[in-house]
């Protein structure tokens, strides 16, 4: 409650109403700072992630996990570990994903030993799933030479169609390295890899760890805006035409679930080394999904499983 009531500057008391379990209202006004919706959208869906316990189990309603190592296509070190999993390296008592009495999710990249490498890699697959609307998580990133955070979402649709046809919207996609940078992109059959991501940097040497920040879309059919702290901040859009040719579309063919991980080294962040100071964190204040008003995407289409 007290991290609801801090959040309430702009917000109408419906929406606390809401949080607390009731209806999903309309929002009446809303700063543009990630602390609430613009005019007249509807709350959906969301996790503000509160608790009491100070490593609490995030909502199994909510979420599930992938686990276990390989390299995740991606020649990643961790091993991801769910909460309360006992299986070696993964540790019940020094949990990699919680909810703490803070009102974060806490993500947490561990070096139990030398060369081994926790995380946790959390999703809503099977529990909740959207397509449209506007999508906006508040996350504090981790930082470090080897540390590779995500916000994204996978199409419901992966296990018939697989990767990448499924398609994928990464909302916040950043390396450690450069903790300046965001990178917004999209994949999808024909456009993998670099294809088609913008970067967005902030300014005067400011880094995404030093503060929360506001990463979400606007998600239409055939339009996908990307945003950093205001839905009036875009800085990436994407539409069929921003493909190249013989590149398939895939963003208007079902729902869409998220995941939210810290991945270590891989191909794109690099291995930690002398520098990389475990453990890292990255902090989440809450994931939100809106209807938006005056458009096709205010009927949003979404799966929840009470």
């Amino acid at each position: 409650m007290i991290k609801l009531l801090r959040q309430l500057s702009g917000i109408s008391m419906c929406w606390l109403i809401a949080a607390c379990g009731g209806t999903s209202p309309i929002l009446t006004s809303g700063d543009g700072s990630g602390n609430g919706g613009t005019p007249q959208e509807t709350l959906v869906w969301s996790d503000e992630f509160t608790g009491t316990a100070a490593q609490g189990a995030p909502n199994p309603a909510n979420w599930t996990y992938d686990t276990g190592g390989g390299g995740w296509g991606n020649s990643e070190l961790e091993t991801y570990c769910a909460y309360g999993s006992t299986t070696a390296p993964c540790d019940a008592k020094s949990p990699n994903a919680y909810v703490g009495n803070d009102g974060y999710l806490h993500i947490v990249a561990r070096q139990p030993a030398s060369g081994v490498y926790t995380s946790a890699r959390m999703k809503t697959e099977g529990l909740q799933s959207f397509e449209y609307g506007r999508i906006e998580a508040s996350i504090k990133m981790p930082e470090g030479q080897g540390f590779w955070p995500a916000f994204w979402m996978l199409g419901d649709n992966i296990a018939t169609v697989n990767w990448p046809a499924c398609g994928e919207m990464d909302i916040m996609e950043s390396i450690g390295s450069t903790p300046s940078t965001n990178v917004g992109s999209i994949h999808g059959t024909g456009f993998t890899g670099s294809a088609i991501g913008t970067p967005y940097t902030l300014t005067n040497n400011a880094k995404f760890g030093d503060a929360f920040h506001a990463f979400g879309i606007v998600w239409s059919p055939k339009k996908i805006e990307y945003y950093v702290d205001s839905p009036t901040n875009v800085y990436a859009t994407y539409t069929p035409s921003s493909l190249p040719k013989g590149a398939v579309w895939p963003f208007d063919a079902g729902k869409f679930f998220f995941i939210l991980n810290v991945a270590v080294g891989g191909s794109w962040p690099g291995s930690p080394d002398a520098t990389t100071v475990f453990p890292q964190e990255m902090l989440v204040d809450y994931v939100r999904v809106y209807a938006e008003p005056g458009s096709s995407s205010a009927a949003v289409k979404s799966t929840i499983k009470k």
